[in-house]
C-alpha cells in the first residue's frame, strides 16, 4: 500500500518520522510513502478530512481551535513524536553564560508559529523572564529569520535544528539555550490520521514500524541517522545534520514511549493557557 505522509513543519526534530520511510522501516511492514511539506493556506484537518493525505505530522494543539468551532470530523491523534519542545535560541557570541533573563532588555527573532511561540512564552515564564521587557520580532519563516539575524538584526533567535547547527557552521552564531531543556516534558509533535485509517488494516502495521523507526533514531548512532536522513535535507551539511541529531539525542525528546499520555496532553493545555491561547480545555478523549 502507498501511504500519503505530510509534515506540519519539515526539520531533523522529525527524525522518527523521517526515518520510517528513508531507513526501511515501512518498507519491511509492505509500504511504499510519499512525502510532502504543508503549503501556506492549507489546513491538517481538511487534507485528512477529504482524503489527501493518510499520515500527518501536527499536534494536539492543532485540533482546539477546530473544537472551539464545532468543526467535525477532526483527526485523531495517536503517537507521540516529540516530547519536548524542540527549539534553541542562538545569540551572537560563543561560549556564552546565558540566563533566561539575558532575553530582557534584547531582541529576539521569534518563530511566531502558534505553537512554537507559545512553548517559547512558556518556558519564559517558568524563568522568571517578563516578556514585555523583550522586543520580539517576527521576520517570517525560519529561512527568513536566519537571513535577518545574519544580516545583523536581532541579539538572539529562536530557531529548530539544523538551524543552529547551519550558523555555527559558518561562524554567524552559536546556541546558548535549549526551549525544551527549560521547561517540561509535554506532547509537542504528534502524528494523526482519521478515523477511517485508525479502523483500516494498515493503521497497525503503520503504528509498529513507526514504533520501531523511533527506537531506532534515539539510540543509533547519530551520522547513521544523518546518513539515512540527507535526501531530506539537500544543502545541509552532514555533520551539521548529524549534530542536530545528537543534540536531539541528548535533550531526551525522543525518549519513553510512542503513546501520548494523558500527562503530557494535559501538560501542552497548561502551556497554551499560560500563553493566553487557549478557550477550552478539550478532554483528552476527544482528541487523541
Amino acid at each position: 500500500m502507498h501511504l500519503r505522509i505530510m509534515a506540519s513543519r519539515h526539520s531533523a526534530f522529525y527524525s522518527p518520522l523521517l526515518s520510517v520511510i528513508s531507513a526501511g522501516f515501512l518498507e519491511k511492514a509492505g509500504f511504499t510513502a510519499g512525502y510532502s511539506v504543508l503549503q501556506p493556506g492549507q489546513r491538517s484537518h481538511e487534507l485528512i478530512r477529504d482524503g489527501v493525505v493518510d499520515i500527518m505530522q501536527s499536534a494536539v494543539s492543532s485540533n482546539w481551535q477546530p473544537l472551539d468551532n464545532d468543526i467535525s470530523p477532526l483527526p485523531v491523534h495517536f503517537a507521540l513524536i516529540n516530547r519536548r519542545d524542540g527549539f534553541f535560541l542562538a545569540g551572537r557570541h560563543r561560549d556564552q553564560a546565558f540566563r533566561w533573563k539575558d532575553l530582557e532588555g534584547s531582541t529576539l527573532l521569534a518563530d511566531h508559529g502558534g505553537q512554537p511561540l507559545a512553548m517559547l512564552r512558556y518556558a519564559a515564564h517558568v524563568n522568571q523572564v517578563d516578556w514585555s521587557k523583550i522586543t520580539v520580532l517576527d521576520r517570517g519563516t525560519p529561512e527568513q529569520m536566519s537571513e535577518a539575524f545574519r544580516a545583523g538584526e536581532g541579539d538572539y533567535i529562536h530557531l529548530q535544528a539544523p538551524g543552529p547547527e547551519l550558523l555555527e557552521e559558518d561562524g554567524a552564531g552559536w546556541s546558548v539555550m535549549s526551549v525544551g531543556a527549560s521547561m517540561p516534558e509535554v506532547a509537542f509533535s504528534t502524528l494523526c490520521c482519521s478515523r477511517d485509517f485508525l479502523a483500516s488494516e494498515s493503521f497497525e502495521p503503520f503504528a509498529e514500524a513507526f514504533r520501531q523507526a523511533r527506537e531506532w533514531v534515539r539510540s543509533a548512532p547519530a551520522h547513521d541517522v544523518a546518513e539515512r536522513e540527507a535526501e531530506f535535507f539537500p544543502g545541509v551539511s552532514l555533520s551539521a545534520l548529524a549534530a542536530a541529531i545528537a543534540r536531539y539525542q541528548k535533550l531526551g525528546t525522543w525518549s519513553g514511549d510512542h503513546r501520548i499520555t494523558p500527562a503530557l496532553y494535559e501538560q501542552a493545555l497548561d502551556v497554551f493557557a499560560c500563553a493566553g491561547g487557549l478557550r477550552t480545555r478539550h478532554a483528552f478523549e476527544k482528541v487523541c
